[in-house]
């Protein structure tokens, strides 16, 4: 008798876990892999920066764990929704809920619902093609740009406003941000962090990209940058971030037209403007025991568009536990919210690592089935689900409608891109008919 296990979310950390039941229990496990969306993949597919290619190759490895025997992916359903959480608690032996951390969360300042202030997930879902976010409006008639964070993500999306029409168009950037970058009146960005270069989360890559842009110089002020001998507390990794902000306080000017200025010590406090974003209203910090403090000295940058970096939240689930201070579901180490219900990825242990850290997660969410004696209990669930889905009148995708997607994204690319996304779920359901 096979075991029957539901994971709610098609990327990495569903995938992930999928892998470690597959190698757990072989062809006693049956697995579906539920996501709202007819496309699998979730942040590889919406999240990745569309410049960064090679990231994207896992795929590949999801895939081959899609095809496993006994695997099924069943996209265009909606937990909470389309079928509840008990609901699949009755049909499945356990529940795996990888839905990620979708929704930003608030900077908190006075002003921060302003036209022209965006979240994260909304500007990265914009560029990436993500039907939530295909029509978002995203101001670029201002020279100023303003991006509050000082992890990778801000880099991301400070890259995506300075690359050039041509660097953009060979990725796989959803073409009507390219249409609307392509008109955009941006030449100063402006990346704010609270504290210093030693503290800043960039990863040694992503920041040595800004130095190789076609149209855009980076900048940090040499006031900023801490003694270089104390450079030598830091890790090895973290240390060649910093010498690369510290070879943008040497380049000279130049005359590439667009900035690239990191606002190190600065805290937001406000956005000001006469019914939308004009400016951010920024405290000069100091570093006391490693914590920012604000000094009371003010700096206005002029900006019209501001994008919150800051963190992200997992969305709450009718009928199951959840952490409203934390934005995720709570449970113990192994990702256990309690008997047959368990939590990967972000949902579990909130926005943080890299692609790589959801493996662990779900091979610890598998070892805690195994601790949980989990055991079938009959019955066959993908049937139980099809005909509940079917009986709500819930149109489901499976992956060979996903392969044909894929093939159709792919027919449709630019020259030198490797595909063009589709990002209506309505044109997607047309195209599988």
């Amino acid at each position: 008798m096979s075991l029957n296990i539901a994971i709610i979310g098609a990327g990495p950390a569903g995938y992930y876990t999928a892998e470690a039941a597959q190698k757990q229990w072989g062809a006693d496990v049956r697995i579906d892999i539920i996501d709202r969306l007819p496309t699998p993949y979730g942040l590889i597919r919406a999240g990745v920066a569309p410049d960064h290619q090679s990231i994207k190759a896992v795929t590949k490895r999801y895939e081959a764990t899609n095809l496993g025997a006994g695997t099924r992916f069943v996209g265009n359903v909606m937990v909470g929704r389309d079928v509840s959480v008990a609901e699949l608690l009755d049909i499945y032996d356990a529940v795996v809920l990888s839905v990620g951390a979708p929704h930003d969360k608030p900077i908190g300042i006075p002003g921060d619902d302003l036209p022209g202030v965006i979240g994260s997930a909304a500007f990265v879902g914009w560029y990436n093609g993500h039907p939530d976010f295909a029509g978002l409006q995203v101001p670029l008639s201002h020279h100023g740009a303003a991006i509050i964070g000082n992890g990778n993500v801000a880099i991301d999306c400070a890259r995506i406003l300075a690359k050039t029409v041509a660097e953009l168009e060979v990725s796989d950037i959803a073409q009507h941000a390219v249409d609307a970058l392509r008109g955009s009146a941006i030449r100063d960005i402006h990346i704010v962090g609270r504290r210093g270069p030693h503290q800043a989360s960039f990863t040694t890559k992503e920041a040595g990209e800004l130095g190789h842009l076609e149209r855009a110089h980076p900048v940090v002020r040499p006031g900023d940058l801490p003694p270089i001998e104390e450079d030598a507390a830091l890790e090895p990794g973290h240390r060649k971030m910093v010498t690369h902000l510290r070879s943008f306080a040497d380049l000279p000017r130049g005359e590439k037209p667009v900035t690239i200025n990191f606002e190190f010590f600065r805290r937001p406090v406000a956005v000001e403007g006469n019914g939308k974003a004009e400016r951010l209203i920024v405290e000069t910090t100091r570093l006391e025991n490693g914590q920012a403090v604000g000094t009371g000295e003010l700096h206005a940058i002029p900006c019209g568009l501001v994008i919150a970096c800051i963190g992200y939240r997992t969305a709450s689930i009718d009928g199951v536990p959840y952490d409203t201070a934390k934005g995720r579901f709570p449970g113990d180490d192994a990702g256990r919210i309690f008997r047959g219900l368990y939590a990967s990825g972000w949902a579990r242990r909130g926005p943080s690592g890299t692609i790589g850290t959801n493996r662990p997660d779900g091979f610890s969410v598998v070892e805690a089935m195994v601790a949980d004696g989990l055991a079938a209990k009959g019955g066959d669930a993908p049937a139980a689900l099809d005909g509940l889905l079917a009986g709500r009148g819930v149109r489901s995708t499976s992956f060979a409608d996903w392969q044909g997607l894929d093939a159709a994204e792919i027919a449709r690319a630019r020259p030198g891109a490797p595909r063009e996304k589709i990002v209506s779920v309505t044109e997607m359901l047309g195209l599988i008919g």
